[in-house]
């Protein structure tokens, strides 16, 4: 299928940026501003206060939300100042409470490995942030982030409709790219939205910061979420209720202090001996159980995925080619696709929420985790994806 990059702001558009005191949002607004655009700087307020301090004068370093947020606010807020833009806080804290934190630690509980910053790009970042604006009386032309990312609409209708929503392509910094984390974004949302870093690469964003002053081109740049140190603060609502670590073969090997603390794929921190490393390979939800193996046994042929999101809503009846991320880090591969119906095997022995899909790598990936998202590109640009429910070997 061919794609249009999609109009830009241009001068005398009202233009509300998403700010987070770091360079790319920062330059954003500030490119956006000497463009000719009225620039309208929004701030989450995400943080409740709640996090205790670190151990031994530790830091957070920018992670999206802690005690740094206090510190975000007042740099953009001086920066829009200098830069006479209107400025505002949106509070969000009981949203990102209840579709976030709340759903980070029920995943966790479920034994699944779940995303974060995918939830909050759908929920908050371009759902409950956009609410607030527009509750304030806002009335803007797009909503542009410091996302590495861009915006395509295509020149066919989406899955032999008639359709043509705007949709999420790869970053020209392919290094950087960050569409991954906003595939769940409604295609009614992203028709207002607009990515203006998308054709940088990250060097150049850093040397336009600096030749303009902007003091956010010296900033470390944000982690994701909260760091592990605050990890188990996060689960101390609850305790943990400890279970056996065993091997594919039914031996046990050791003791958990509660599955919420592992992952697929996870090789420290699993408190158990060996003479060979041992990686976790399953969880067991219901019979509490962590299930370690050798690093071979993580590979997996084909995944199967619901809770999805498309393009415009419209979903693929018929199987197709794409390539699929499993996560934000892995390299994309090659993959069939298929939807499955209800009285499919794959259906009927998991449960799923139907409509599901079955996903079949033309080489097998390794630590395929029940929780994360599943992306699927064409041509760079994603055309759909949803939460992982299980590996197939």
């Amino acid at each position: 299928m061919n794609y249009t990059d999609v109009e830009q702001p241009k001068a005398g558009d009202t233009v509300v940026v998403g700010m987070s005191g770091g360079v790319d949002s920062t330059l954003t607004a500030m490119l956006l501003k000497e463009r000719g655009c009225h620039v309208i700087g929004v701030t989450m307020s995400l943080w409740k206060g709640d996090l205790p301090p670190l151990p031994n004068g530790q830091v957070l370093h920018s992670s999206c939300y802690g005690p740094d947020e206090t510190e975000d606010i007042a740099q953009c807020e001086a920066f829009c100042k200098e830069k006479g833009i209107e400025y505002h806080v949106i509070d969000v804290k009981d949203e990102y409470q209840k579709q976030v934190l709340d759903y980070f630690k029920a995943e966790y509980r479920a034994g699944r490995t779940p995303n974060p910053c995918v939830r909050c790009n759908s929920f908050i970042k371009f759902g409950a942030l956009l609410r607030g604006v527009q509750a304030m009386g806002i009335s803007y032309d797009y909503f542009c982030t410091g996302h590495y990312a861009r915006m395509v609409r295509p020149e066919q209708g989406v899955w032999a409709s008639d359709k043509k929503p705007c949709m999420i392509a790869c970053a020209s910094d392919i290094t950087k790219d960050q569409a991954y984390f906003l595939y769940r974004i409604p295609s009614d949302v992203l028709e207002k939205v607009r990515f203006p870093l998308g054709f940088m690469e990250k060097k150049d964003v850093f040397a336009m910061a600096r030749e303009r002053g902007l003091l956010a081109a010296d900033r470390a740049e944000s982690q994701d979420f909260i760091p592990p140190e605050y990890f188990d603060y996060l689960f101390s609502d609850k305790p943990g209720i400890p279970g056996d670590i065993i091997d594919l073969d039914g031996h046990v090997l050791g003791r958990h202090r509660g599955i919420e603390h592992y992952t697929i794929g996870q090789r420290r921190g699993l408190g158990v001996s060996s003479t060979r490393p041992l990686y976790v390979h399953s969880i067991d939800a219901k019979k509490n159980l962590v299930v370690l193996a050798d690093n071979d046994d993580l590979l997996v042929s084909a995944l199967i995925f619901d809770d999805c999101a498309w393009p415009a809503g419209v979903a693929p009846t018929e199987p197709f080619d794409a390539m699929i991320k499993i996560r934000l880090a892995s390299r994309p591969v090659a993959c069939h696709v298929e939807p499955l119906s209800a009285d499919s095997p794959e259906a009927a022995a998991e449960n799923l929420s139907l409509p599901a899909y079955k996903v079949t790598f033309a080489e097998k990936q390794r630590a395929v985790a029940p929780g994360q998202s599943a992306v699927l590109y064409r041509d760079g640009v994603i055309v759909g994806g949803g939460i992982i429910t299980n590996p197939i070997a």
